[in-house]
């Protein structure tokens, strides 16, 4: 049986955590492997994993840390990410890295002008 709370999702703000979703699965502090996708300081994406020899409470040093550059592109971003979370790392999380991964690069993207609006109507016949 799910309880549905009528406020919608509970969601999470912890480093680590894909989906920012209150969960287990999602969790960057109760799993022992995690994938951490954000956006860099000068655009591009910082993709940080755990070491595997470092203690869990390590969070900063015990971090191995790769930074996709801005102008890499978006096929080659999501080939990084999807290989980093195939390799025996975490599989189940994949399409949600790849997800994230995606939106983060289409919120870099600077949208085109919108065309300018076209007269019509009356308007149109009364300027020609």
């Amino acid at each position: 049986m799910v309880k549905r709370l009528p406020e919608g999702p509970i969601f999470s703000s912890e480093r680590g955590n894909l989906t920012n979703l209150h969960s287990h699965k999602y969790s960057g502090l109760a799993n022992a492997k995690t994938i951490d996708i954000n956006q860099g300081k000068t655009g591009g994406l910082n993709v940080a994993t755990r070491k595997p020899s470092s203690h869990q409470h390590q969070y900063a040093t015990g971090r191995h840390h790769a930074t996709i550059r801005n102008g890499s592109g978006t096929r080659r971003s999501l080939g990084i990410v999807s290989g980093q979370s195939k390799r025996n790392y975490r599989p189940d999380l994949r399409k949600t890295a790849l997800a994230r991964t995606s939106a983060l690069l289409a919120s870099q993207k600077e949208k085109p002008d919108a065309p300018p609006k076209k007269v019509r109507g009356k308007k149109k016949t009364a300027t020609a």
